[in-house]
């Protein structure tokens, strides 16, 4: 019976921590507060040293959940990226995520060995746990918010968060292996070599596990609901088989994500779904469980060395490895600098610094603290200002379309197209358009009531319900087809043109005087939007062209079809000017 009520209480505590966790969110939103950290605090408060005064210091099973659940974290992010708003990406993230994480690692350790009065070895260590960015904490921060970055910068934040892991993790390892043999390690091309093996290891894994999820889902019929828990299991077992084989777990689960997120795949607004619930849960029992495992009273310790690293790491080695590493790719100091900034670390250092403790280094506790101490300062600096930093160092792209209400109807048999269905508003673009987008079929509308096929029911009208068959892939693009249209066409009295999506920034810069650069000039409207967005354009989205603006009136598909051009008033002024001076001429002719 003992036993029993042991389990019983277990449950109840546990469970009582993550509803704590999931109510803390509320706590976040309202003050500002990062949320990731507000985890991390239930987990301290609930801890020896906190009112809970709950004692856990099980290093094996931290680990055992963290790897689950960045397994999860990593899958879902991979699911998430479409590798054709990524791909122009991939060089500079293996880059940053490679030999970036090296100079960070080394120029982490080097400080952290005088800081701390450490070995050349040990210092290289603290350098490995603290320098990789933290994916968990990075897509959370670029998906909420409404925060959406230009395109190169934010696929390579996404794409690099997710890679350097598997370098953190191989770093850590073979660092703590070093250390335990008593510096008789593996020599440096012997390190490379195993990095390598498990980076083609864990691609190679993560490619053909992905790609069998894919044909399980579109083959097996599974009965309602287990395909979701399907792809979430498989995702897990790719990571399982390609550590067990000596490639990187972490970089499998995301390739295997990835492949799935970018093929056509049955029931897959039910995946997503379900993996919007098991992400936010993976986070808030991982970030709980590693407030459990810290105690306070012991960093303190460490507190003015820890703060020392942690300036150094955000404010010097982060900033200097980006500015390296991507110096070679034409990024700008603006881009560099934000991707510098965007250095966050979280769970994943934590989670690295409890390695040396399994492993029974002596002072292990030493890099826990630290590294906790590190998470603490970064998740509060840096991810309360990732928002006013972006905006700062003009990153940051304004959102201004509407939210838009869509339902997704998972259809049996059918892996390439969903059923979408979207209310119609009184204001919604659809009742001004001709004709829908050709890949977009309109099957059935709800009027009043009542289910009517589309020969019947006609035009749409406000008020209605309309469920279309579109493409997996090109889906989300009908937002803004069902998007309020409260923007007017053509010229009005505040300066405001309608121009095509193939327009010429080049004829636009002739003949409005835009200021734009010599880049702009040589695209067309609607591939200046695809470069800064990293994903598509919607209704309402904006660029910035000297001081004068271009906003998205209008999508054909993923491309935008019409814009509006709002100029200042000087370009106003001139623009009239020409215009008079034109009309004066025109008029002069016809009179002689």
């Amino acid at each position: 019976m003992e036993a029993i009520d042991l389990s019983n209480t277990a449950l109840l505590l546990g469970a009582g921590l993550i509803v704590a966790g999931i109510l803390s969110s509320l706590i976040a939103t309202r003050f500002g507060a990062p949320i990731l950290l507000m985890f991390l605090a239930v987990g301290m408060l609930a801890g020896e040293d906190g009112p809970g005064g709950l004692r856990f210091s099980d290093y094996r099973l931290t680990y055992l959940i963290g790897s689950l659940a960045l397994a999860i974290i990593l899958f879902d992010g991979g699911l998430r990226t479409r590798f054709l708003h990524v791909r122009k990406a991939v060089a500079p993230a293996t880059v940053l995520a490679t030999v970036g994480v090296l100079i960070t690692a080394g120029l982490t350790g080097a400080f952290g060995a005088w800081a701390l009065s450490l070995g050349t070895q040990q210092g290289f260590l603290i350098g490995a746990v603290v320098a990789s960015t933290d994916a968990a904490a990075v897509f959370f921060l670029l998906r909420s918010g409404g925060l959406q970055l230009r395109s190169r910068v934010g696929a390579l934040l996404e794409l690099e968060s997710s890679v350097n892991d598997p370098v953190a993790v191989f770093l850590t390892v073979a660092t703590v292996s070093v250390i335990a043999a008593g510096g008789a390690g593996e020599t440096f091309l012997h390190v490379i070599i195993d990095l390598g093996r498990e980076a083609v290891l864990g691609t190679l894994v993560g490619l053909g596990g992905g790609f069998g999820i894919v044909l399980l889902l579109n083959r097996v019929q599974l009965p309602g609901g287990l395909a979701p828990l399907l792809a979430v299991s498989g995702g897990v077992f790719v990571f399982g088989l390609a550590a067990t084989v000596g490639g990187s777990g972490f970089l499998a689960a995301y390739v295997a994500g990835l492949v799935l997120g970018n093929r056509p795949v049955r029931a897959f607004a039910g995946i997503l779904s379900l993996h919007d619930a098991v992400t936010w849960l993976a986070q808030i029992i991982m970030f709980l469980a590693l407030g459990l495992l810290v105690s306070p009273h012991q960093m303190l310790g460490v507190a003015v060395p820890g703060l020392m690293i942690a300036v150094f790491l955000i404010f010097v080695a982060r900033p200097l490895a980006v500015w390296l590493c991507l110096w070679p790719f034409g990024f700008n100091s603006r881009e560099r600098l934000f991707v510098g900034w965007v250095g966050l670390r979280g769970a994943v250092s934590i989670f690295l610094a409890s390695i040396p403790t399994l492993s029974g280094l002596p002072n292990s506790h030493i890099y826990f603290n630290v590294a906790f101490f590190v998470v603490l300062i970064s998740l509060s600096l840096q991810g309360s200002t990732i928002k006013r930093a972006a905006r700062r160092l003009g990153q940051a792209l304004p959102r201004t379309g509407y939210p838009i209400t869509r339902t997704e109807v998972d259809l049996p048999g059918q892996h390439n197209v969903e059923m979408i269905g979207y209310p119609v508003g009184n204001e919604s673009r659809v009742l001004s358009m001709t004709k829908l987008p050709e890949w977009a079929k309109l099957t059935l509308v709800v009027r009043e009531g009542h289910i009517l096929e589309p020969v019947v029911a006609g035009a749409l009208k406000p008020g209605d319900y309309a469920y279309l068959l579109a493409p997996e892939l090109k889906a989300h693009s009908l937002d803004s087809v069902f998007a309020p249209a409260t923007e007017r066409r053509g010229l009005d009295l505040e300066g405001e043109f309608a121009i095509r999506g193939d327009a010429p920034i080049d004829k636009l810069e002739e003949f409005y005087g835009l200021g734009s650069s010599a880049d702009q000039r040589s695209k067309t409207v609607a591939e200046l939007f695809a470069e800064h967005f990293d994903k598509a354009p919607e209704i309402g989205d904006s660029l910035q062209i000297g001081a004068s603006q271009l906003i998205v009136r209008e999508m054909a598909g993923d491309d935008v079809f019409l814009a509006a051009l709002q100029l200042e008033a000087a370009a106003q002024l001139s623009l009239g000017a020409r215009l008079r001076h034109f009309t004066q001429r025109l008029s002069g002719r016809m009179a002689s």
